[in-house]
């Protein structure tokens, strides 16, 4: 039986956004397999807090480290890391973090989540876009097999890094199925949300765009007074400080904007709150300028909430035709689909019945055996 290990020290829980979730669910769907593989998953400590329902099913090595400081991270995973891979004899290590530690192991899989920083490098501090314009060309080109959350990264690592195209492999983020609705009967009360609402769950990034949907909301308001926009996710994260400050442009967008008292943030919730507010919702507002997948779109999807994305990267891979295409840029298209969902009941419930049937391609199972294929295929090939 060969041993695959799983470099987890990346992943501070509850920071670093999509890539977790993609992660975790690709995990989740290789604990229900059948699988003649051993896994090992190489985690923070708080790893064991944030994720108990995986620790309890794979075997978990933690790090004598916490995530506060990136500098420690990328020390453990060239001496830890790299100790314990020869201890626990791993066959295979798979980096999902996007990089390679400095001392590889000898059959380095690695995940690239997208290439962001080279269509967009002023979302990015200079130091972060030397190391990510160093770290990653590196990377790429020492890992034995390369995987990708969607078709469109799978693209751009060949198109932009020069990568063999049989070495690039799409595996995408799966989503469990949930056929029963949660409790949402107090959501509104708890947010204080009255009337029909639109939600977009995005951390405070740049590229999450949300100065354009607000301007747009702004307009849908001249038309449908009523409405509110509920925004969560969390404020952008400290170590990426270009990106700090865009909470406070958002706040101070709202009050210029004068609409205050319909735009709801309410910051971090609960995956079961988020489902809640899925349920509720007219329709999710997913305006980002750039995603390597998207994965609240998939989200709303599965949970019958109708989608207006942006129609830019690999979003529209991910709706294809069961959702609302629109330019992240121009503000009277978003107000227009806006709406119309609230005018036209009957489209709405059209896109809640595409949505979900789209989503039931996406379940972490086929996911999960894409994974362990190309684990198997790391394995084997000499290259």
């Amino acid at each position: 039986m060969k041993k695959v290990g799983i470099n987890l020290l990346w992943m501070v829980p509850g920071v670093v956004g999509g890539s977790e979730t993609y992660t975790t669910r690709l995990l989740h769907g290789l604990a229900e397999r059948d699988s003649r593989m051993e896994y090992v998953l190489f985690a923070l400590p708080q790893f064991a807090s944030a994720h108990p329902d995986l620790t309890s099913r794979f075997e978990t090595k933690y790090a004598p480290l916490t995530g506060q400081w990136k500098s420690f991270r990328v020390a453990g995973e060239n001496s830890w890391l790299a100790t314990q891979s020869r201890r626990n004899k791993i066959d295979l290590l798979h980096h999902a973090g996007g990089v390679l530690p400095f001392l590889p192991s000898q059959r380095p899989v690695l995940t690239i989540h997208d290439l962001q920083y080279l269509y967009y490098p002023d979302y990015f501090t200079k130091t972060k876009l030397v190391y990510l314009k160093r770290m990653v060309p590196r990377s790429a080109e020492g890992a034995r097999l390369i995987l990708t959350p969607s078709e469109f990264t799978r693209r751009t690592v060949i198109e932009r890094l020069n990568i063999d195209p049989s070495l690039v492999t799409a595996v995408p983020h799966g989503i469990s199925p949930r056929e029963d609705k949660v409790d949402a009967s107090d959501i509104r009360e708890r947010y204080d949300i009255p009337g029909a609402f639109f939600l977009y769950p995005a951390a405070t990034y740049p590229h999450k765009n949300h100065l354009v949907l607000l301007e747009a909301f702004a307009k849908l308001l001249k038309i449908h007074p009523n409405a509110s926009l509920v925004l969560t996710g969390a404020r952008a994260w400290r170590e990426w400080k270009v990106a700090a400050g865009m909470q406070d442009r958002i706040i101070e967008e709202i009050h210029h904007l004068g609409i205050d008292d319909e735009v709801k943030m309410l910051g971090y919730v609960s995956a079961r709150d988020l489902d809640a507010l899925y349920q509720e919702a007219v329709a999710v507002t997913f305006a980002s300028r750039f995603e390597g997948f998207g994965a609240p779109v998939l989200e709303a999807m599965a949970r019958g909430c109708p989608v207006i994305a942006s129609n830019a990267t690999a979003l529209p891979e991910v709706v294809a035709n069961a959702g609302r295409l629109v330019s992240p840029d121009n503000p009277d298209d978003w107000c227009d689909e806006m709406a119309q969902l609230l005018e036209d009941e009957g489209q709405r419930q059209m896109w809640v019945k595409l949505g979900y049937e789209r989503a039931k391609d996406f379940g972490w199972t086929a996911s999960a055996r894409i994974l362990e294929d190309s684990y198997n295929y790391a394995l084997e090939t000499t290259l």
